[in-house]
């Protein structure tokens, strides 16, 4: 089941993901009281757990610069309650999803895919996973397409909390999981990381040394991507992700085969529709988890 649910996982991330790129949604969170900016996005994701301080989000985000969380966190909590940011994430997808799927929000697929992604959750287990728990937490919304993006941020959060437990037994600090990601060459760029997660050049340059020290990254002064892991290294990552899909089995052993393969089926599709209506920029579906 492992590898379905990686294939599984392709087929609806987009549905999620869109959620930190819709305009819609971005409107929703500053009209709020949220700044433009970073904060939305801290704020958003992790307002489930309540007004929480900057170490707890950094911890169960775990790759971005706990620097850089700690300039919007806990302010977010002074500009708007965490109930009132998770109201506003949810409207703001409602019209997102609507301007993306159009008529075909209220299809048959839609509600059909929102009851097996529903029933899915159910075989998610909440124990050390404190970001899916907090989600979990939350009253489920009425309508199917709402539904079905809950269901998919119960999933996508669950199975976030477990990469991340294979990250630390792995021995793995946040940033070291970005540069060993980049060094496969697979996703990031080493720019593109540094940018969106907020390390600086010393502090990366820094994880790379230290990489290279004990073996994991291939010496040499080029960028992770064009240096490559040491066969150890490679090693290492394929750890964290045979342990990540293993830790992610619950909810389709509990759906089954063919309930999954179906459930995939139809995710593919609202995927391919939401992408083609322009739900994300250039390339965003090229960069793949930590």
């Amino acid at each position: 089941m492992a590898g379905d649910e990686k294939r599984f996982k392709s087929a609806f991330d987009s549905l999620h993901a869109l959620a930190y790129f819709a305009p819609e949604v971005d409107a929703a969170l500053t009209g709020a009281g949220l700044r433009p900016g970073r904060m939305p996005y801290f704020a958003g994701r992790s307002a489930a757990m309540g007004a929480v301080g900057p170490e707890v989000v950094a911890a169960t985000f775990y790759n971005f610069n706990p620097e850089v969380v700690a300039r919007v966190i806990p302010r977010a909590w002074t500009l708007a309650t965490p109930e009132q940011v998770l109201s506003a994430r949810l409207d703001g997808v409602d019209r997102a999803l609507t301007r993306l799927l159009g008529d075909h929000v209220k299809s048959d697929d839609v509600a059909e895919a929102a009851d097996l992604a529903r029933e899915a959750t159910t075989g998610c287990s909440g124990e050390g996973r404190p970001l899916y728990a907090a989600h979990a937490g939350l009253g489920w919304p009425d309508q199917p397409h709402l539904v079905l993006w809950h269901a998919i941020t119960l999933l996508r959060e669950h199975r976030g909390d477990g990469h991340i437990a294979a990250l630390v037994l792995n021995g793995l600090s946040g940033i070291e999981a970005l540069v060993t990601h980049v060094a496969t060459a697979r996703g990031f760029t080493t720019a593109t990381a540094k940018l969106t997660r907020g390390w600086s050049d010393e502090q990366w340059a820094a994880a790379e040394a230290g990489l290279a020290d004990r073996g994991l990254l291939a010496p040499g002064d080029g960028l992770a991507e064009e240096r490559g892991l040491t066969e150890e290294g490679v090693a290492v990552r394929d750890r964290v992700e045979i342990a990540t899909e293993a830790a992610a089995r619950g909810p389709w052993e509990h759906l089954g085969p063919e309930r999954t393969s179906r459930l995939e089926e139809l995710c593919r599709g609202l995927s391919r529709r939401v992408v083609e209506a322009g739900a994300f920029p250039d390339g965003v579906f090229n960069r793949r988890r930590t």
